[in-house]
């Protein structure tokens, strides 16, 4: 199914570019460049003589429609391609339902006006609901391409599996670090800081905005979480098969590097370029992370 491969691969790339352009719109501050229209951009189809912020705004919805008619094709591909039981049409199908989460969550952010300069509570939930459904759904598109790599019948279970602890232990860290990291980045364009002195002022004022307030706590769980994720996964690679410690070597170096990026982030006052940098190797990471801990429940082909 190597036709099938290829799509999914292409098609887990574009909807990789819509959550980076995504980031974009938010840090360009552009997410009402369509007024408070949806579908349609400012009452048409296509807008007339649009500004930049329009442009911004109007790219991410097209690649969004994009996106979603891939994961269709994903569906009907799958049906067409593997047996009912096969897993790749399990992946498939989730990532349909997600992406359409995923459409429903941005119209809504739309429709009630939770873009621009708007830093109400109400526009940090839906964010952090944003985020953790983009992980959900760029997890299942990224185990469709996977599990459409190899034929499951050359597949074994491993012996070793992650004990419920560590599995909690994995989610914690990951909704922790997701949702700091949404609301920080919000807050970075909100209530952008002078110099890297001021902004660690803000962080500690008690009559500053909740949103950069609530910043400072995304350093020291993005911190945190790497050092528990980093012991959990160097001891799980520890007489694993080759596949496994490679991908557990992606893990541990891209989160390395996620660091050193957080770090570059905060001293340079998270210019946009930075910021979709850093979401951009946090993908990555979170990419290979699911990759991991679904090549430790089976054998896959060297």
């Amino acid at each position: 199914m190597k036709r099938y491969t290829t799509f999914a691969f292409l098609v887990l790339v574009l909807n990789l570019f819509v959550i980076l352009w995504g980031a974009v719109v938010r840090a360009t501050g552009s997410g009402a460049g369509c007024g408070s229209h949806w579908p349609l951009c400012n009452g048409e189809v296509i807008p007339p003589a649009p500004e930049i912020a329009t442009l911004i705004e109007f790219t991410h919805r097209l690649t969004s429609g994009l996106a979603l008619l891939g994961v269709v094709g994903l569906v009907i591909f799958a049906r067409r391609s593997y047996p009912p039981s096969h897993p790749v049409r399990r992946w498939a199908f989730l990532s349909l339902v997600f992406i359409i989460i995923e459409s429903l969550i941005g119209a809504g952010l739309v429709l009630f006006e939770l873009v621009g300069a708007n830093a109400s509570p109400a526009r940090a939930v839906v964010i952090a609901l944003h985020l953790l459904n983009t992980l959900i759904l760029l997890a299942f598109l990224t185990l469709t391409w996977w599990h459409s790599r190899f034929p499951q019948e050359g597949l074994r279970r491993t012996t070793y599996q992650f004990s419920p602890m560590a599995k909690v232990l994995f989610v914690v860290i990951i909704v922790l670090v997701g949702i700091s990291g949404a609301i920080a980045a919000l807050g970075d364009t909100l209530f952008p800081a002078q110099s890297l002195i001021e902004g660690l002022q803000q962080d500690f004022d008690e009559f500053a905005h909740f949103l950069v307030r609530l910043r400072v706590f995304h350093p020291f769980f993005a911190f945190g979480g790497a050092m528990i994720v980093f012991g959990l996964i160097y001891r799980a690679m520890d007489g694993s098969d080759l596949l496994v410690r490679r991908l557990g070597w992606g893990v541990l170096i891209l989160a390395g590097v996620q660091l050193v990026g957080g770090l570059i982030n905060l001293i340079l006052l998270a210019p946009v370029w930075m910021q979709i940098v850093h979401l951009f190797i946090a993908d990555l990471l979170w990419i290979v992370f699911v990759l991991f801990v679904d090549s430790k429940r089976s054998v896959y082909p060297q």
